[in-house]
C-alpha cells in the first residue's frame, strides 16, 4: 500500500504537470487534526482548472494514479442524480487499498471550497487562494437546537415509531425495517447529537453517520444505543424499537432540561402505549381496539 508521502506527492505532480490545474486543496478527514489515523481514510482532493470540460470525456489520464479496483463517476449517473455544480468527481478506489476523491472543479469555485473549516492548500500556482486558518473540525461541530427543530424532531420520532409497529405485526420485514433506519434511528441520531453536544459543550464532532459516538457518549448511553441494533428476527426487532423509544426518552428529557424546551410526555406516553398494545395483538386480530 503507498504511504500518505507516496499519494501526496503523486497528486501534487500530477497537478504541476498539467497548466490546466490551477490549485489543490485537501478536505475531509486527512485535513482534520482531530481525525483518527488510520489506512482506511480517503485523500478528498479537489483539483480547480481553468475548463473542467475535458476532463469528463478521457479517462485514460486516472491509471496514472494507480491500479483501479473500481471507480465512480456520480456526476455521469441518473440515479442518484448529480448535483450539476459545474465540477466533475472521479471516486476512485484502487487495488492497494488507497482511495482518491477527487474533484474537478471551476476555479471560480474556490473560495466556495477554501470556506470548509477542513480544507488545506497542498498547491496555488497564481496565488489566488488568501490565508487560510489551520483546519480544523469546527464546521462540523453539533449546534444547539432551537424549540422549533427540538419539538420537531420529537414529533416525528413518535409519528413514524406506529409505522413500525404495523410494519412488525403486519411482518412486512423491509417495510418496518426501513421506516425504522430511515425515520426513526434518524431522529434518534439527531438527539444524539445534541446530547453529546450538551455534554460536551458543543465542542465534539461526533462524525459522520455518528461513527466517534461509542466514545462520546456515555457507557450506560452506549449500551443502550447497541441495544437498538437487531438482527431480522421480529420479537428482537421490536425489542429494539422499544430500546430506541427508552433512549429517545432518556436523552430528549436531557437536552429539554438543558435549553428549557417542552418535552411531549402525552405524545410519548400515548405512543408508547400504543406500541405496546400492538405489540400484543393477536395475528389473527380483526380489529385494532
Amino acid at each position: 500500500m503507498r504511504t500518505e508521502r507516496e499519494m501526496l506527492d503523486m497528486i501534487l505532480s500530477t497537478a504541476r504537470a498539467d497548466d490546466r490545474i490551477r490549485a489543490v486543496v485537501m478536505n475531509g478527514s486527512r485535513a482534520n487534526p482531530n481525525a483518527p489515523r488510520d489506512f482506511f481514510q480517503d485523500y478528498d482532493i479537489v483539483y480547480f482548472v481553468m475548463d473542467v470540460e475535458p476532463y469528463k470525456h478521457n479517462h485514460e489520464w486516472l491509471k496514472r494514479f494507480g491500479e483501479l479496483m473500481i471507480v465512480q463517476m456520480p456526476e455521469d449517473m441518473e440515479d442518484p442524480p448529480p448535483n450539476r455544480n459545474g465540477g466533475f468527481v472521479y471516486l476512485m478506489q484502487f487495488t492497494d487499498g488507497n482511495r482518491i476523491d477527487l474533484g474537478i472543479d471551476p476555479l471560480a469555485m474556490i473560495h466556495e471550497i477554501v470556506a470548509d473549516s477542513q480544507s488545506i492548500v497542498l498547491l496555488d500556482k497564481d496565488g489566488c487562494i488568501p490565508a487560510l486558518p489551520p483546519a480544523s473540525d469546527r464546521d462540523y461541530l453539533p449546534k444547539p437546537p432551537t424549540a422549533k427543530a427540538f419539538w420537531d424532531c420529537c414529533n416525528e420520532f413518535w409519528w413514524v415509531s406506529p409505522y413500525v409497529a404495523k410494519g412488525l405485526w403486519r411482518r412486512e420485514l423491509p417495510y418496518a425495517r426501513q421506516m425504522f433506519e430511515e425515520h426513526v434511528r434518524s431522529e434518534l441520531m439527531r438527539m444524539l447529537i445534541w446530547h453529546v453536544g450538551v455534554t460536551t459543550g458543543f465542542s465534539r464532532n461526533v462524525g459522520k453517520f455518528g461513527k466517534y459516538l461509542e466514545q462520546l457518549l456515555e457507557p450506560e448511553v452506549w449500551a443502550m444505543l447497541q441495544k437498538t441494533y437487531s438482527d431480522t428476527d421480529y420479537e428482537r426487532t421490536w425489542d429494539a424499537l422499544f430500546a430506541a423509544c427508552d433512549l429517545f426518552r432518556l436523552t430528549a428529557t436531557r437536552v429539554a432540561s438543558r435549553f428549557g424546551f417542552a418535552y411531549p410526555a402525552g405524545d410519548d406516553a400515548r405512543v408508547s402505549a400504543h406500541l405496546r398494545h400492538v405489540r400484543k395483538l393477536p395475528r389473527d386480530a380483526k380489529e385494532m381496539y
